[in-house]
């Protein structure tokens, strides 16, 4: 026996009641209240709780796979599995003409590329280049709808052609034959929201014969919501895929409460005999681009276009004017932030100085129009860097969590130690114990446990993975439940939990002493 644990108490991944025992593991695999007591590792875990490893279910950690902070910020937070390739972005499919239009999709996840990306022309040449990373946890990746279009069609607001779509749909198969586990879109992302709903039916047929999933970054997550979740479910039904809705949220003040709506569609759907599951991060603010307040047409040339734009006194009250529209079609950032006051500058490469401020605190520093101030922000930066957007309502956040079908995924991005993040990237698997367990009251242990463990291994298709029994994968968490907190915050993001003592991924100790190990052995995970 290579590892045993012993006097813990087990919170096994399925919901059931915790209880006391000893876990082994033998060969990478795990044996309950085995017989031996000896192994070459022993952790007396008297006093301390032992789950599954957590599986995140939404990660873009692919942006940096191998780094060390990219292993240390999943986990230190006790993940031992995530779901890549999200919101239609991955590496791969690779059109050297086009990659710097991918790279520049990319780059809210990515902070360098490597000098070997334009050789990644499927999937199957990239799996070849993840053997060579250091993976501290394992990880399993959705082909990204954007990605296949700008290798195929660039950034261009139009139909897909016959030819182009056949070309995508060769894609697309390629990579389910090679183990993605279905296709994902960012449908508020350019190139994505240039795709019709006709489009993602017929790429999503391609999926069905491999039992792929069709994880979406909707249409629209505020105003919008609700017809926005009926074209996923509609997309599932006429494909006849698996549906996942991506970090489910009903955004902005005036939307909260639509929640009860969705999630009544989704249980109308499963009852109708699709496949339906919801992924949410337990936080009530969102991240992503910074530049993402400027409606989506304008990108179609580029985001180094939309920063020539800006330049022109007239296109730049044109867009302000759009963005101050609260019946405009697209999904409203700047309204549904109630404004300035709700807009939180994270990242931003070329003028650090204003990172960790609302837009309207950098405003009044300047003594500056706040509009005018993020135009030249977005100017400044080339478009690049990220934002936090407070819009959610706790209500909805925990509606939505309580539903059977919804599992926890960070949505979380980390693109260096230094650098000011969103709190889900450090904080989302211990942040989901400490509040919607402790804080709140609402979920038993056990069953937060289960939405991070047997449930994403079920809809995820992961054999062997979320559930402590005999012959499953040795991926495990011990943690002190007294001290258990996640120290991760708006101000302050990236920061290992407390009270979590050991990691375990295949049978090797990969986190102990708030530390990472040094050992690998992270393996991809394929459909």
């Amino acid at each position: 026996m290579e590892l045993l644990i012993k006097n813990a108490t087990i919170v096994d991944g399925t919901g059931a009641p915790a209880f006391k025992g000893n876990v082994g593991v033998v060969d990478g695999k795990l044996k309950l209240n085995p017989e031996c007591e000896e192994a070459a590792t022993v952790i007396d875990a008297e006093g301390k709780y032992v789950a599954p490893g957590f599986i995140d279910s939404h990660s873009h950690g692919d942006g940096v796979y191998g780094t060390e902070f990219g292993n240390l910020c999943k986990i230190g937070q006790g993940v031992t599995t995530e779901i890549c390739g999200q919101c239609g972005s991955t590496f791969f499919p690779v059109n050297p003409e086009t990659l710097p239009q991918l790279k520049e999709l990319l780059s809210v996840i990515c902070p360098e590329f490597d000098e070997n990306m334009d050789k990644w022309s499927d999937f199957k040449t990239y799996k070849e280049y993840l053997k060579t990373l250091d993976l501290a946890c394992n990880t399993a990746i959705i082909a990204g709808h954007s990605a296949i279009r700008i290798a195929v069609m660039g950034m261009d607001n139009r139909k897909p052609t016959e030819e182009e779509m056949d070309k995508m749909k060769a894609l697309l198969k390629e990579a389910m034959e090679e183990g993605a586990l279905g296709m994902s879109t960012g449908l508020i992302y350019p190139p994505g929201d240039f795709a019709d709903t006709e489009e993602l039916i017929e790429l999503s047929k391609v999926m069905a014969p491999y039992d792929g999933i069709y994880a979406s970054h909707l249409r629209n997550e505020s105003a919008g919501l609700i017809p926005a979740v009926q074209e996923a479910l509609t997309i599932g039904k006429e494909a006849g895929v698996r549906v996942q809705l991506s970090h489910h949220k009903a955004y902005g003040k005036t939307n909260w409460g639509k929640s009860k709506e969705t999630l009544k569609m989704v249980a109308d759907a499963i009852a109708n005999g699709q496949k339906v599951t919801i992924d949410q991060y337990p936080y009530e603010a969102s991240m992503t681009h910074f530049n993402v307040l400027i409606p989506p047409k304008y990108f179609s040339g580029g985001i180094s276009k939309v920063c020539d734009i800006l330049k022109d006194p007239e296109m730049r009250a044109q867009i302000k004017a759009e963005m101050l529209d609260e019946k405009a079609p697209f999904d409203n950032y700047y309204i549904n932030c109630g404004g300035w006051e709700g807009v939180f500058a994270s990242v931003l490469p070329n003028t650090p100085e204003y990172a960790g401020m609302f837009v309207s605190e950098i405003a009044e520093k300047l003594g500056k129009d706040p509009f005018d101030t993020y135009f030249d922000l977005v100017i400044e930066n080339g478009g690049a860097g990220s934002g936090i957007y407070f819009s959610m309502g706790e209500e909805d956040l925990c509606r939505i969590i309580q539903d059977p079908n919804t599992v926890v995924g960070s949505d979380g991005i980390c693109k260096a130690l230094q650098e000011k993040g969103h709190p889900r990237a450090w904080g989302t698997c211990i942040h989901a114990i400490t509040y919607f367990h402790k804080e709140k009251g609402i979920m038993s242990l056990e069953e937060i446990i289960r939405k991070m463990t047997s449930l994403p291994a079920e809809r995820y298709m992961l054999k062997g993975k979320g559930v402590i029994a005999d012959g499953m994968d040795a991926d495990l968490v011990i943690f002190d439940y007294d001290n258990l907190k996640d120290m991760a915050s708006y101000t302050d993001s990236n920061n290992v939990a407390e009270g979590l003592e050991f990691v375990i991924v295949n049978g090797q100790i990969v986190f102990k002493d708030k530390k990472l190990t040094g050992v690998y052995p992270g393996v991809l995970i394929t459909h």
